[in-house]
């Protein structure tokens, strides 16, 4: 076992043996209020409804739950959207093939800056406290503009790994109001239960991560909310259960039972009147280890922006189950394809396209689930700048951005997502 994996806490069952029935499966998660449904499936009754046993494994990075998942230590994982579009493209340092069929929900994401970040912000361009997400990129811009003339260290910002929707979403952020995340900012890698001490010690000038860390820093003071996931893209699948596709053709009757778990998981979890049962359970030092209050306003979509009182309400910040939240979806895993072309980790070709949309399975839940909430989950992607997503022609969506790398491969280099890079 390396050092990396004896950080790791098990929590639950045994660990799986030769000989072991399927139908025990051990999980592999990050502490974050997105893996509730998981959580609540263990710990609420679901999966032993179903006659499963999950094992829930908390782990310390994404790249560490990606190499667990590929060396058969998991065999399911909370993964980050993007994580099985990149393992079928077969991009990162320790690709292996990776099926999506469940989304665990959408929203929770939320980009935090400093404050004496923010308040630079304000006091160049006169941004008020409720200004919006596109504003705010805009006003970073012009502060970063500033900066330059002064020959001033650009900010350096995190985001929890180079294949996560965090990182996607901060790039279309920061771009959305002209700036270039591979040449203004300088983006690293922060497992997001780091985060806000990272902010509070100078490390880090801002981050994009899943909550409750977002609250956490700006209750501490330290930071400031300045967009949420809904602000870029409303609808978009946040995280997954990953697995092997060998895996999953090996144990149909398990993934099926597995399904169904999850379903009635994610159905609990979306009900207000769990909320409170679900933010004590979750605050525990076995899953998240946070303040419970805080996680109980994250759920509820209440949270506060920054320490001087200033809050925000966003209706279903968290769903868990509703609008099609679970189904996934082929078309959001070529808008994440094309992001990955955008930034330069690859390059189009249709049969990477047909890999990329391969890795979202709608077929694996609807085997369980039928097509129910298929017409919910298709709608049109919209964001924040007003774009929408062309799925048939991604070339030419790419190419109309005017922020993207220009040469492939180039914010590969930049973001230097090789195994030390990742954790």
């Amino acid at each position: 076992m390396t050092e990396r994996e004896d950080k790791t806490e098990r929590i639950g069952s045994p660990a799986l043996g030769r000989g072991v029935d399927r139908r025990h499966l051990r999980a592999g998660f990050i502490p974050l209020v997105d893996a509730s449904v998981l959580i609540a499936a263990a710990e609420m009754g679901f999966a032993g409804a179903e006659g499963l046993t999950l094992d829930l494994v908390r782990d310390v990075s994404w790249a560490n739950v990606r190499d667990r998942l590929a060396f058969r230590q998991f065999d399911i994982a909370h993964m980050l959207s993007p994580m099985p579009v990149a393992a079928m493209l077969g991009l990162g340092s320790n690709p292996s093939p990776t099926i999506a069929p469940f989304s665990l929900g959408r929203g929770g994401n939320a980009i935090t800056l400093s404050l004496r970040l923010y308040e630079r912000m304000q006091a160049l361009t006169g941004l008020e406290d409720g200004a919006g997400a596109l504003d705010c990129a805009r006003a970073l811009n012009a502060l970063l503009i500033e900066m330059r003339k002064r020959d001033e260290t650009p900010p350096t910002l995190g985001m929890t790994y180079p294949f996560s929707s965090h990182n996607y979403e901060f790039r279309y952020w920061l771009a959305a109001g002209g700036i270039d995340p591979d040449r203004d900012v300088r983006l690293v890698v922060v497992p997001p239960p780091l985060t806000p001490d990272a902010l509070a010690s100078g490390a880090i000038d801002g981050f994009c991560v899943g909550a409750p860390w977002n609250m956490i820093a700006s209750e501490r003071g330290i930071g400031r909310i300045v967009a949420t996931k809904q602000d870029i893209w409303p609808d978009a699948p946040e995280k997954v259960v990953g697995m092997r596709p060998q895996w999953a053709e090996s144990n149909r009757e398990t993934v099926q039972a597995l399904l169904l778990a999850l379903d009635a998981a994610a159905r609990w979890c979306d009900q207000p009147e769990n909320r409170k049962t679900l933010a004590a359970l979750l605050a525990t030092d076995r899953y998240i280890d946070a303040p419970e209050d805080i996680i109980l306003r994250v759920l509820s979509g209440e949270f506060a922006v920054d320490a001087k009182g200033n809050t925000r309400v966003i209706e279903n910040y968290f769903t868990f189950h509703a609008r099609g939240a679970n189904r996934p979806v082929p078309r959001q895993a070529l808008w994440i394809y094309s992001q990955m072309i955008r930034w330069g980790q690859t390059t189009y070709s249709a049969a990477a396209a047909e890999a990329a949309a391969h890795a979202f399975r709608p077929d694996l839940y609807e085997a369980a689930l039928g097509p129910a909430g298929a017409d919910e989950s298709e709608g049109e992607a919209t964001f924040m700048d007003g774009r929408t997503f062309d799925s048939a022609d991604i070339a030419a969506y790419v190419e109309a951005f005017n922020v993207r790398a220009i040469l492939p491969k180039a914010a590969a280099s930049a973001l230097q997502s090789s195994k030390d890079f990742e954790q």
